[in-house]
């Protein structure tokens, strides 16, 4: 049988903080990967990151959120899975729908019709590589800007959580959260970093009017950002 090495990587852990000038504390953290695509391979790295987190910073629960961890709370937590009451038509979509389907290029969006297709495919549609840079957000004629990075993702996430209260006392009891399949070299958005920031206001009581975006847009503007965006700028990444 041939054998395969495995290797160190770096991955983030997301920390809700309540006594701090953050609302999550991002730091990266080094594991054993073990080599190979299946599941068993996916779990037994996720167990090596999340022993090395519980050993450095003292957690007994944390919660790795990609579809690898065989969590069912990580499932109906997935952005994939995780929906969000709309006002405007009085619908629900997926986390994934609503951010995808909101982008906005220099040369085309939002793809509304990314709003009702498989979330994966939205996901994955050719336009949102073709359509030129990246300018802001227009969500049902809601407009954002793309700074700070991921302001409206988190908000879609912070809000499609806090209209699903069945989810909030399983969700509190964890210190910390992962997502071994983010790599911050190729993205920015991370469903870990939105939870963790959710518990942080929830037990801040900082959850009344998230819903507003410029409530909640003041209420991040409040604290200090700890994100991969700044690990990658500070060298870290």
């Amino acid at each position: 049988m041939e054998q395969t090495q495995n290797a160190v990587e770096l991955r983030p852990v997301f920390m809700p903080r309540v006594n701090s000038d953050n609302l999550v504390k991002t730091d990266m953290v080094r594991f054993e990967r073990h080599v190979g695509f299946a599941s068993r391979q996916k779990k037994k790295s996720i167990n090596d990151l999340h022993q090395v987190i519980c050993k450095k910073y003292g957690f007994k629960q944390v919660l790795e959120l990609s579809s690898k961890s065989g969590n069912k709370l990580s499932f109906v937590l997935s952005p994939l899975s995780l929906k969000l009451a709309n006002e405007h038509d009085d619908q629900q979509y997926s986390v994934e729908n609503a951010f995808q389907s909101s982008m906005v290029f220099e040369d085309g969006g939002p793809y509304t019709d990314l709003l009702t297709v498989p979330p994966r495919q939205a996901k994955k549609d050719e336009r949102l590589i073709t359509s030129g840079e990246l300018i802001g957000y227009n969500y049902f004629g809601m407009e954002w800007g793309v700074e700070p990075l991921t302001t409206f993702y988190d908000w879609l996430y912070v809000n499609a959580l806090q209209q699903n209260p069945q989810l909030h006392e399983e969700v509190m009891q964890y210190q910390a959260f992962t997502d071994i399949e983010f790599n911050p070299k190729k993205s920015i958005h991370c469903s870990a970093y939105a939870l963790a920031m959710f518990v942080a206001l929830n037990k801040r009581e900082l959850l009344d009017n998230v819903e507003d975006p410029i409530a909640f847009y003041n209420l991040c503007d409040e604290f200090q950002v700890s994100n991969t965006e700044h690990l990658l700028e500070e060298g870290w990444v």
